[in-house]
This record gives structure tokens, C-alpha cells and sequence, in this order.
């Protein structure tokens, strides 16, 4: 028996192109985000799904309620599996946060996973409320397939726990395009998974790794 989890990034934000820390700032999709989110639902229509769940904000919802469309089922909201929280951080530029940080910006850049911005999260805390409610979500859909769309940090999160990476190089290791498609596949249990595909933009691929570049942690800037 095997349930497969077609796990979503939303798409393109109002705040995308601006290299921001955005994780709790509801901010709603772009254009390009709904034209992203579209053309995944066109991608997934002859998919037989039978559920859909997504965090609570505005751009998930947004993206998930385009993907479901073509199958005509409704959308259960999730809150454990909202973004991180940036804490005083949010809405603020890399090059800001480094400047008005800085000696808390580079332990968190060495360790995200347990070195939280101030008044926000760490990874360890966002998988700590994100992986139950995952995996409560799939012992609900034995031998189903079902759509969680989520967003970036928490995707890689629950990717680098499931593959048993180093979780304090999950912004290092793992990127997630908007909209991006990640397929895993659940046997027996809810813990062990198999990754089919990563990060895969190919229902919009023309422009995916244009929009994705700046946003990388600073791993890849150096």
C-alpha cells in the first residue's frame, strides 16, 4: 500500500523579486503566481487526487484553490504547516537583516535549524509543529494520493527529515522553486519515504530558475 503526496510549494509573490524574509507576512500571489499555479493544475488534472490541504496563508490557499479546480474538491487548511516565522526579520532585505544583525544573522546562517531570528522560529521549531501534522495527513490516506501545498522552508524541512540530510543545511542544500512539484511516496508508515521527484518546474520551466536565483542563503552567494 503506498500513499503519494504531490507536496507543493505556493507560487510567485507580490514579494518575490525583492529578496525579503517573508515567512508570517501574508502577502497574496503575483500574477505570475496564479499563472504558475494554473498551469500546475492543467499538469495535475489527470491525476486521480483525492485530497487537498494547505497552510492557512493567503498565497497557499491562493495556490491551492487554482491546483484543486480541475478536480472539483475543496481545500482543508492546515495551520502546523504555515512558514517559518522571521520574527524582526520580516519584510527586511538579506543585506539589511546582516547590517542591523549581524552577529545573529552569521549563527544563523551557520545553523538555522537551531538558531532562530529573534522573536522568530528555528527550523527545529517549524518541523516540530509541521512533521506530525504531515504525517497525520498521510495516515488519513492509506493507498490515496492527496496535494499539500506548503512553502519553502517547511518543504525542505520535511524533505531533509525524511531523507535523513543534516537538517542545519536544509537552506544550503535544498531549494524550492515557486510552485514548484515534489512527489514522495509513503510505504507501510508515514515515516518512511521515497523521493520520486524534487523541485520540478517543468509544467512552467521557461522562467523558473530566472524568478528562483535570489533567494538562496548565502552559501551560494559566496
Amino acid at each position: 500500500m503506498t500513499t503519494r503526496v504531490f507536496l507543493i510549494r505556493h507560487g510567485s509573490t507580490e514579494l518575490s523579486a525583492e529578496d525579503k524574509f517573508a515567512g508570517s507576512t501574508d502577502v497574496l500571489l503575483s500574477q505570475e503566481g496564479e499563472r504558475q499555479a494554473q498551469l500546475l493544475g492543467k499538469r495535475l488534472s489527470c491525476q486521480k487526487i483525492h485530497a487537498f490541504y494547505c497552510s492557512p496563508m493567503k498565497r497557499t490557499m491562493k495556490t491551492a484553490a487554482l491546483v484543486a479546480q480541475p478536480h472539483n474538491l475543496p481545500v482543508e487548511t492546515v495551520d502546523a504547516i504555515r512558514e517559518v516565522d522571521h520574527g524582526l526579520w520580516e519584510q527586511k532585505t538579506r543585506d539589511q537583516v546582516k547590517e542591523e544583525f549581524s552577529d545573529l544573522y552569521l549563527q544563523y546562517e551557520a545553523d538555522p535549524f537551531t538558531s532562530p531570528p529573534p522573536k522568530g522560529e528555528s527550523g527545529l521549531q517549524v518541523l516540530s509543529r509541521a512533521l506530525p501534522a504531515f504525517q497525520d495527513i498521510v495516515k488519513r490516506h492509506p493507498n490515496q494520493t492527496i496535494a499539500i501545498i506548503s512553502h519553502k522552508a517547511t518543504i525542505r524541512l520535511l524533505v531533509s527529515y525524511f531523507l535523513g540530510f543534516d537538517m542545519r543545511k536544509y537552506r544550503d542544500n535544498l531549494d524550492q522553486q515557486p510552485c514548484c512539484l515534489n512527489v514522495l511516496d509513503f510505504k507501510l508508515n508515514p515515516i518512511q519515504a521515497r523521493l520520486k521527484l524534487f523541485n520540478d518546474v517543468t509544467h512552467y520551466e521557461d522562467q523558473a530558475f530566472k524568478q528562483g536565483e535570489q533567494r538562496l542563503s548565502d552559501f551560494y552567494c559566496q
